[in-house]
């Protein structure tokens, strides 16, 4: 199965090269925010005053170092992926831009298709 999650490009180019990437999410919820393509839209708005270029980070589970769980936790209806613990890089699969309309409205990347879960 594959999540997603976005951060600053600047941040992304800071921790590639690493083994492991996450400890200010750790630190700050106690797991790292993560999405699937079809939820992400309800997520985009979050970022939508973000000047900074962003990316997408395009997860595989079955490489992950760390537990996922599925949990709503604030009872809206639709539960989302967190994972507890460092995202190992390995588990990192690809990275695409973070695209806007316009209006800030998120526009689904054609590269991020391939890895829909409902497809």
């Amino acid at each position: 199965m594959f999540i997603i999650h976005s951060l600053k490009e600047s941040d992304w180019n800071e921790c590639k090269d690493k083994k492991y990437y996450g400890d200010s999410s750790i630190n700050k919820f106690g797991f790292i925010h993560c999405s699937e393509i079809s939820t992400y839209q309800w997520v985009a708005p979050n970022f939508k005053n973000e000047t900074e270029k962003m990316v997408l980070l395009v997860i595989d589970t079955d490489k992950l170092e760390n537990k996922v769980v599925w949990e709503d936790l604030r009872n809206c209806g639709v539960k989302y992926p967190h994972i507890y613990g460092l995202l190992n890089i390995s588990a990192v699969v690809d990275v695409v831009l973070h695209l806007w309309s316009d209006d800030k409205e998120w526009i689904v990347n054609e590269e991020l298709l391939k890895y829909n879960n409902e497809s």
